[in-house]
């Protein structure tokens, strides 16, 4: 008898490293050029400076081409929708080798809808195809947490979900803690949002980077939390990231004889099969298709990303 699958969700981007560099600093830039991440974002938001914003606009629409030449996609981080700057930032950055932006402080529907009609406007002008550029939103206060899944639903363009832990702890007037006890709610929230919204959930920033041990076993929790990748501060987070926020080899294997065992028990004719002191049944091996069905598309994004890359 043959095996009927289908993927219990829609197959998200894989983005397991998302990582940040200032978009004023071309040096900082050059350094960028040879990240492995999947996600490169260059940033015009938090680490510029005030009074360098509008430089750093010219100097990130320059370096787009060149930042990608790592083979992972090109994001911009631009800044919000109350610093009247955010139409300056997209009509700067939006072009062929620009795979999306981020945006910071989403706190619902109306903010996406904004983005999404510049980004529509500019990419007609620009003769790129409408929907080119993807949006990663950042989920950063109680009221964005609060409206999670709304945001992950806006718009088709949008495809993950960041949990913004530093600013969240701010606007909730808490203290940022290694333990992060103060974030469970939230993150597990945000996480919940977007399976809901069938987008992927991207880690906040590990700020102790310092602490190596502290970041895998982080990282290891909000992969449990259906966490799906990580904003990262600091390039030697990239590969501990692809790590983590991959399935665990023990648990490829264990799927690898689940599939193997079912399939065969399915040909005797049989529902269930014993294997290792449990039982697999069908959602046992549905669970197991879709693990393996993940890391294919991670194998095929490095793939990908080896092919693109450049230096």
């Amino acid at each position: 008898m043959a095996v009927d699958y289908v993927p219990s969700s829609i197959m998200p981007a894989v983005l397991r490293s998302v990582m940040y560099t200032p978009g004023s600093n071309p040096q900082l830039l050059e350094k960028a050029r040879f990240f492995t991440a999947d996600v490169v974002v260059v940033d015009l938001e938090d680490s510029v400076a005030p009074a360098e914003k509008l430089n750093a606009r010219e100097i990130a629409k320059e370096w787009i081409p060149r930042v990608a030449d790592s083979g992972g996609d090109v994001y911009v981080r631009v800044n919000g929708l109350d610093t009247g700057l955010l139409h300056g930032d997209l009509e700067a950055v939006v072009q062929p080798a620009l795979n999306g932006i981020v945006f910071p402080k989403a706190e619902g529907p109306d903010d996406i809808a904004y983005v999404d009609k510049k980004l529509t406007e500019l990419e007609m002008l620009r003769g790129l195809p409408v929907g080119h550029t993807k949006i990663q939103c950042i989920v950063e206060t109680g009221k964005g947490v609060w409206n999670a899944y709304w945001t992950g639903t806006a718009n088709y363009r949008i495809n993950s979900l960041v949990f913004g832990a530093v600013d969240y702890t701010r606007d909730m007037r808490v203290t940022l803690t290694k333990e992060a006890d103060e974030q469970y709610f939230a993150r597990s929230q945000v996480a919940v949002a977007a399976r809901g919204a069938h987008v992927v959930a991207i880690d906040p920033p590990w700020a102790f980077f310092t602490d190596v041990e502290g970041f895998i076993k982080d990282c290891d929790k909000g992969r449990q939390m259906g966490y799906e990748g990580r904003m990262l501060i600091h390039p030697n987070q990239i590969e501990p990231s692809h790590k983590h926020y991959a399935p665990p080899e023990d648990r490829v294997a264990l799927a690898r004889e689940q599939i193997a065992a079912f399939e065969e028990g399915m040909r005797q004719g049989k529902g269930s099969v014993p294997l290792k002191g449990g039982m697999v049944d069908y959602p046992v091996y549905r669970a197991a298709r879709d693990l393996m069905d993940k890391v294919e598309r991670i194998a095929a994004k490095d793939r990908e990303k080896a092919a693109k890359r450049k230096v």
